[in-house]
């Protein structure tokens, strides 16, 4: 009997042993991205977070950082090269590495189909951008395409279907196409981090923002943007990626279970995102913003315009790979 009790008690505490070293062997990547909670990016990572759970068994456990709680994306996407940070669903910061500004080429696409052309799997765009994200110790998980760009102001420049936006002065990112292409177009720039652009709008240093679109001045600036102009400046693209030395020592499995969540997120985005550039316009214009309608023909000039000005200085830039994806 007392080697009965023995036993049963044996088998409890293996038991017990078991549970705690499952538990202990669940592993916490922290994720981080720049929009609010409950927005549809937030909403489209917790998808994620939930399928790398289920194919990963509740070993992974995917911990979202919502509106930049973890820091402006451009140091996050250090701190994930450096392996501090697990993951970030972000643009591509060009800190480090400067030719990443060739994705924001302005005008290098023009249409969501478009999109998924240039930056095919295995085409010369995307190796070369997922080399560049591997020098900086960064694996590329899948694509996240936002919207077109646009440009977001408080006053009504002259000549808002044209190129002489003369005395308005517009926040831009510290990337020289978006400089190149707010020159050309007759504005101001004025190259501002992104965590800086609302109070420096709020306070009138800039009268305006070139740099996003539709959903990220609904997202982050609806109450400033009093002037809408829907011009498709640039593609805003954001990448969902992994710190490199993370990925490394995750089975071929669990490498898997990533790699997929991330790419259901990825064709899920190329099938709303289109959807949600007229729902942005019109939430903004409810919100009181004047958006300016444009025709095909007033876009298309722009554009060609803007490709004159800006392109013959990015492809002495970026060189070979800018005549490959612009022919």
């Amino acid at each position: 009997m007392k080697k009965e009790k023995m036993f049963s008690v044996f088998l409890v505490v293996l038991m017990l042993f078991a549970m705690s070293t499952e538990v202990f062997a669940q592993k916490t990547f922290k994720l981080g991205h720049a929009r609010p909670v409950g927005s549809s990016t937030d909403v489209d990572m917790v998808k994620f977070a939930d399928a790398v759970f289920k194919a990963t068994n509740g070993r992974y456990k995917v911990e979202l950082y919502p509106a930049s709680q973890l820091g402006n994306y451009t140091v996050v996407q250090e701190r994930v090269g450096l392996g501090d940070i697990e993951m970030q669903l972000a643009p591509a910061g060009t800190n480090v590495t400067k030719a990443l500004g060739i994705i924001m080429t302005p005008y290098l696409c023009n249409t969501w189909d478009d999109i998924a052309i240039k930056f095919a799997r295995g085409g010369k765009l995307m190796t070369a951008i997922e080399k560049m994200f591997d020098k900086e110790g960064i694996k590329v998980l899948g694509l996240y395409p936002k919207y077109f760009g646009g440009i977001a102001l408080s006053k009504m420049p002259k000549d808002p279907k044209g190129w002489a936006s003369k005395g308005i002065k517009v926040r831009v990112p510290g990337i020289k196409s978006f400089e190149l292409l707010a020159s050309s177009l007759g504005y101001m720039a004025t190259p501002i981090a992104f965590s800086e652009a609302f109070t420096s709008w709020q306070t009138g240093i800039v009268d305006g923002v070139v740099g996003s679109g539709a959903e990220g001045y609904w997202s982050s600036f609806r109450d400033l943007t009093k002037i809408y102009l829907p011009v498709n400046t640039h593609l805003e693209l954001w990448f969902l990626y992994m710190s490199k030395d993370v990925y490394n020592k995750l089975s071929a499995a669990d490498k898997k279970a990533f790699e997929d969540a991330a790419l259901q997120i990825e064709k899920d985005r190329f099938a709303t995102g289109y959807a949600e550039t007229a729902e942005m316009e019109a939430n903004l214009a409810k919100n009181g913003t004047t958006v300016v309608k444009y025709s095909p023909a007033e876009l298309a000039a722009i554009a060609e315009h803007v490709k004159a000005q800006v392109w013959p200085v990015l492809r002495k830039e970026y060189g070979e790979i800018f005549d490959e994806i612009t022919k």
